[in-house]
C-alpha cells in the first residue's frame, strides 16, 4: 500500500471513530454492517478486479483471494461469481443551482437513460433520488427501469449542495435492499457547499454496509482540467475528496465531459456490478470498526472493495449469504 493510501486509511478510520461517538442516532445507524446468521455473523464483501491494462478479471476463484481483517488473514467462508443476478442501483442526481450551468444536467440525463436502457425489466431495480440542500425521492425503487426517465424530466436545478450528506442518506436506504449487487451512482458537478459530513465519514459509512459509490462528474472539459489541477496540489479540490470517497467504498470516480462519454461511463458501472466477486468472511466479535484489505495473489492485479466494517456481535440482518 502506498504512503498516501496509509494516510487516507488512517483518516477514514479516525472519521469512523468520530462518527460513532458524535453523529446523531439516525446517521449512526448507517454504520452497522448488514450481516446474516448462519452459525456466525458474516461480513459480505463485493470486489472488482482489474489487470495491469485495466481490463476486468472475471475468472478468479476463492483460492486467488485473501482478506485481511484488521491486519489478520481471515478464511473466506462464502464465494460467489454469479453474473446473471439482479442489480439494485440508487441514482443520486445533483439538482443544486450549479448544475444549471452548461451541459451538466443534459450529460447526467444521458447517463441515467443509458443505465435504465441496459437494466432488465422485472429483475434488476433502480430508484431515483435528487438532492440540493436535502435528499428527495423522485422515483421509489422499481423493477421497471424505463419508468425512471419520466421522473428525470421534472428535475429543476436550484439551491445549495449537500452532496456528502445525500450520499450517506442514500446508502442508508440501500441497506434494506436485498440484492447483493447494489450501488449508488452519483451524477454531480462535484461541488459541495453545505454538507455536515466529510468525505472520509461518508466513505466509511457507505463502506460499512458494502455499498460501492460511483461518482460521475458531468462537467465541461475545462472544468475537468481545473478540478484535476486543483487535485494535484490538494487545495480545495472536490474531485480529490470524491475520488477517495468512491474508491474506499469499492466504487470509482468517473468523468463525463461530452455526450460521447455518457454511454461508456454507464456501461462501465454496469459491467463492474455484473462481474463482482461476492466474498464473505466471519465477522469479528469485538464491537469496533474493522479495516479490511482484499487482495489477490497476482500482485499485478488491482482490487476495489469496501475499506472496512463495523462489527456488532448481536447484528442479524439478512445479507449476502442468504440472497
Amino acid at each position: 500500500m502506498s504512503a498516501r493510501g496509509v494516510v487516507v486509511r488512517k483518516i477514514i478510520l479516525a472519521a469512523v471513530l468520530a462518527a460513532i461517538g458524535g453523529l446523531d442516532q439516525t446517521t449512526a445507524s448507517i454504520q452497522l454492517v448488514p450481516t446474516f446468521r448462519s452459525g456466525v455473523d458474516v461480513v459480505p464483501i463485493s470486489a472488482t478486479v482489474r489487470d495491469r491494462r485495466g481490463r476486468m478479471v472475471t475468472t478468479l476463484t476463492s483460492a486467488d483471494f485473501e482478506v485481511l481483517d484488521k491486519g489478520e488473514r481471515r478464511p473466506i467462508i462464502n464465494f460467489q461469481v454469479d453474473q446473471s443476478g439482479p442489480i439494485t442501483i440508487a441514482v443520486l442526481l445533483d439538482v443544486s443551482g450549479s448544475m444549471r450551468i452548461g451541459p451538466k444536467m443534459a450529460l447526467a440525463g444521458q447517463v441515467v437513460k443509458r443505465l435504465t436502457a441496459a437494466l432488465q425489466d422485472g429483475r434488476s431495480e433502480i430508484g431515483l433520488f435528487t438532492f440540493d440542500a436535502a435528499l428527495h425521492e423522485k422515483q421509489p425503487f422499481t423493477v421497471l427501469p424505463t419508468g425512471i426517465d419520466g421522473a428525470l424530466t421534472s428535475a429543476r436545478p436550484f439551491g445549495s449542495t449537500s452532496l456528502y450528506d445525500a450520499i450517506a442518506d442514500t446508502a442508508r436506504r440501500l441497506e434494506a435492499r436485498s440484492s447483493p449487487r447494489r450501488a449508488i451512482v452519483v451524477l454531480t458537478d462535484g461541488v459541495d457547499t453545505s454538507s455536515t459530513l466529510t468525505p472520509p465519514e461518508v466513505s466509511a459509512l457507505a463502506s460499512s454496509i458494502d455499498v460501492p459509490v460511483y461518482v460521475v462528474v458531468t462537467v465541461p472539459p475545462i472544468d475537468r482540467v481545473y478540478q484535476l489541477d486543483a487535485a494535484e496540489d490538494r487545495t480545495g479540490a472536490p474531485s480529490a475528496d470524491l475520488r477517495e470517497l468512491a474508491v474506499w467504498t469499492g466504487g470509482d470516480l468517473l468523468w463525463a465531459t461530452a455526450e460521447t462519454d455518457t454511454a461508456p461511463r454507464a456501461d462501465q458501472i454496469l459491467s463492474e456490478l455484473r462481474h463482482q466477486y461476492l466474498i464473505a468472511i466471519a465477522s469479528a466479535t469485538e464491537r469496533e470498526w474493522r479495516p479490511i484489505d482484499v487482495r489477490v495473489r497476482d500482485r499485478g492485479m488491482t482490487v476495489r472493495a469496501r475499506s472496512g466494517y463495523f462489527s456488532r456481535q448481536s447484528a442479524s440482518i439478512t445479507g449476502a449469504g442468504s440472497r
